[in-house]
């Protein structure tokens, strides 16, 4: 009567590799690189579909419109948008290229979201990520929540939130840095908001930014309603976020009663596992299954190229658990050792490897769990919500074939000036929509063109 949703955002027209996302190791690495964004949309669509033939609702959520004009305009730039698009690569192309980035791909940093389990006015809870801690990024919120409140449009089960206020004390970066813990997902649970920082305090990494606060944490348990009792909050290790380790969900990953982490993921990271393990006992009268991963069997470096921690853990219809992990782990021989040795262990149920390949997302720093967003729900929630954006096997064919008709198989940073890929994008989006019966989402189907 209950499951998780995992929600995929479709990789946009825009996929590029413009090295925007200072503290990712593989946005630094690869930037510049040529793109090839109708391989990486067939790449992302194609683990929405592995998730479906396991038996796990999937549903899709489509990508936000980029170039993204009105973000040009609000920085001077006038006349046709073709003119502004111009006006503003001739200025700087760090500008087109943070207006046409295709990161809100990663939908794990898309909102926060607490089931009706465990907010104590029932219902579900949505607050969408500010994600001011990058330019690029820094505009995707009001689409983000706009596009929820169309596909959780019932109040008497959904709640929508606005994103935290736009200061550098709530930075927040969604879901990626949020992790529930249940024994199912009917039941209540313990809800685990990483942060990166706490303001006014100095301890803090040195060589790449802390992306979340503890305030934006604290304030997002607040506005969902959730019972002290059932939270814990975690600083993230100063030394995995100069190892690249920029959200929680490089360097761990909860489904259920699983817990798989690092040992050098958090702050006293033993104390933060004890705290989690205890609530679990004492809320959800069940145990943690704790599996930690010491810096001997894989390195913070390693973690961090491989994404193995960026795996998703789903239950099947067994009630064995299967793993998700980027097709990259198998190229790093403790990694592959160590997954291979897990799916033996009797101790905990994850019983399969699913290698998916997903080196375009890769190359720009997400892997699978940066490409989903999780929705627990009760039956009569999952009957309320819109549903044309889950995916079926009919829905898979029409967007293969949406992706194939619309997306360039080659794009460079320069192409980002390119008017006609502005054409272009608006195009397949406004068709798109009328795929997944969402109706006028986009500004540019909203607003009289500049």
């Amino acid at each position: 009567m209950s499951f998780e949703l995992n929600f995929d955002g479709i990789v946009g027209p825009t996929h590029n590799y413009s090295g925007l996302s200072f503290g990712n190791v593989a946005s630094m690495e690869h930037g510049q690189l040529i793109s090839n964004p109708k391989q990486a949309a067939l790449q992302g669509l194609a683990k929405m579909h592995t998730l479906m033939q396991l038996g796990i609702k999937q549903g899709v959520l489509p990508p936000q419109e980029r170039p993204f004009i009105p973000f040009l305009h609000s920085l001077g730039f006038i006349g046709t948008e073709k003119d502004i698009l111009k006006r503003a690569w001739k200025c700087d192309p760090k500008f087109v290229m943070a207006a046409s980035s295709a990161a809100c791909m990663w939908v794990a940093n898309a909102a926060t979201v607490s089931p009706s389990a465990d907010s104590d006015d029932v219902k579900v809870h949505f607050t969408p990520a500010n994600l001011l801690s990058k330019v690029h990024r820094s505009f995707e919120a009001a689409t983000t929540g706009f596009l929820l409140y169309r596909i959780f449009n019932d109040p008497s089960y959904f709640v929508h939130h606005h994103p935290l206020p736009y200061h550098e004390d709530f930075a927040d970066e969604g879901a990626a840095n949020h992790t529930r813990l249940c024994k199912t997902f009917d039941q209540p649970g313990i809800q685990l908001f990483v942060y990166g920082k706490k303001v006014g305090e100095h301890f803090q990494p040195k060589k790449f930014p802390a992306r979340q606060t503890e305030e934006a944490s604290k304030a997002l348990s607040r506005l969902h309603r959730l019972s002290p009792s059932k939270i814990v909050f975690a600083q993230q290790n100063p030394l995995a976020i100069d190892a690249g380790v920029f959200h929680n969900d490089v360097i761990s990953v909860g489904h259920q009663q699983v817990f798989l982490y690092h040992e050098e993921a958090f702050v006293n990271t033993d104390e933060v596992v004890e705290n989690i393990s205890r609530k679990m006992e004492e809320s959800c009268k069940t145990s943690l299954i704790a599996i930690k991963v010491k810096s001997n069997e894989i390195s913070l470096e390693e973690a961090v190229k491989s994404y193995v921690f960026n795996s998703q853990i789903v239950t099947l219809s067994d009630q064995t658990m299967c793993l998700i992990a980027p097709k990259e782990c198998q190229n790093f021989p403790r990694v592959f050792s160590f997954l291979e040795e897990l799916v033996q262990n009797q101790q905990q149920p994850i019983r399969k490897v699913i290698y998916q390949e997903l080196r375009e997302s890769m190359q720009n720093g997400g892997g699978p769990a940066c490409l989903r967003l999780r929705v627990a729900l009760k039956k009569k929630e999952f009957e309320a919500i819109h549903k044309p954006i889950i995916l079926t096997d009919e829905l898979y064919q029409h967007l293969v074939k949406w992706i194939e008709k619309h997306y360039r198989d080659h794009l460079a940073p320069q192409d980002l000036a390119d008017p006609q890929l502005l054409d272009q994008g608006r195009q397949a989006l406004d068709e798109l929509t009328r795929i997944l019966q969402l109706g006028s989402i986009y500004s540019f189907q909203r607003m009289p063109m500049l």
